[in-house]
């Protein structure tokens, strides 16, 4: 039995490795110009190659991909923090208003900041989106512990969600024209524009947040028996909840201060990724549940760009499409188990 669930780990991990790799050399690849893996080579080895091909490979392929792997894995990621803290199979940063929170206060950071010629870093963006991933979340831990229903804590979230983007729609009006078309692809989730400086911060917050997480993998573990279980087995329940909130956020957080709210991801990666592993152990979870959320990104990326090409779709158009029925699948099995 053990021998088998080991395998099973082990191809789930092999399964998902190959997806990031196969979809990362596609979104290179596939564009409106199209490479070739041999101008990919030529290119990373310094060999004499097309300055255009070297341009859009340098320029815009590779840092949006890996800005796609990186922040799609931080959102499966937080997504998966959130159902583990909630005990709650579809709580994620998009439903909860978590994700529309920290768009507010960006847009209010790009509007009246950026407007008005004042200079915005990268850790400029990603704190101001932080404070509105914490606003929103402080909202739905106050409703959490009035309302103990799953579907009204959801319907809560998401309440909180259209207060949040009513505020940025009103705060859009006051932008400069110029400034619109730049916050309305933005608020609808795009991963064009990434540079390799906003790569370099988002990889270091990702880096350092997973690493976090892991770390918790046992205490995680715990809690998910329950939390008196987890207290006679010595897991500081109040410091666990708390990290468990400050991590999701600065995870959502970074997300939508590059590229917007991205929606249905965070929901249902992480359950795609169980029914591969098998198991919800947090050890095995954790680092599943990034590469899930990259390969699952990196795939939607490349429909998003190529489907209506040159037209490029929102992000969250796709992800809608594909993470959706996930949800119903989810809310339809829960339902199941219940009248049983």
């Amino acid at each position: 039995m053990q021998k088998r669930r080991k395998y099973r780990y082990f191809v789930t991990f092999l399964f998902l490795g190959i997806g990031v790799f196969f979809f990362f050399a596609l979104n290179i690849c596939i564009g409106s110009v199209n490479i070739t893996l041999s101008d990919i080579a030529g290119t990373l080895t310094g060999q004499k190659n097309s300055e255009t091909i070297a341009r859009i490979l340098w320029d815009i392929r590779l840092p949006r991909t890996m800005a796609v792997m990186i922040l799609g894995g931080a959102l499966a990621l937080a997504g998966y923090l959130l159902q583990t803290f909630f005990h709650n199979p579809i709580a994620g940063p998009f439903v909860l208003g978590i994700s529309s929170g920290a768009k507010m206060v960006v847009a209010l950071v790009m509007v009246f900041l950026m407007g008005r010629a004042v200079r915005v870093t990268s850790t400029d963006m990603i704190l101001a989106a932080f404070i509105g991933a914490m606003l929103s979340m402080g909202f739905v831990l106050i409703l959490s512990q009035r309302i103990k229903g799953m579907s009204m804590l959801v319907v809560s979230g998401v309440m909180i969600g259209y207060i949040c983007s009513a505020i940025t729609e009103l705060v859009v009006t006051f932008a400069d024209d110029a400034d619109i078309v730049n916050l309305h692809n933005w608020s609808q989730g795009s991963f064009s524009g990434i540079t390799w400086e906003n790569v370099k911060v988002m990889a270091l917050v990702v880096c350092i947040t997973f690493i976090t997480v892991f770390l918790l993998s046992k205490p995680l573990g715990a809690y998910q028996l329950g939390e008196i279980y987890a207290q006679n087995m010595g897991v500081n329940i109040r410091l666990l909840r708390i990290s468990l909130v400050i991590l999701s956020s600065i995870l959502s957080a970074c997300i939508v201060a590059f590229v917007g709210p991205i929606s249905f991801v965070g929901i249902a990666t992480p359950h795609l990724v169980k029914k591969l592993l098998g198991t919800a152990t947090p050890i095995w979870m954790i680092p599943a549940c990034f590469l899930g959320g990259s390969v699952f990104c990196l795939f939607c990326d490349l429909l998003a760009r190529n489907l209506l090409a040159p037209t490029e779709l929102s992000i969250s158009t796709v992800t809608a499409i594909f993470g959706a029925p996930v949800v119903l699948w989810v809310m339809a099995k829960r339902k199941k188990e219940r009248s049983v």
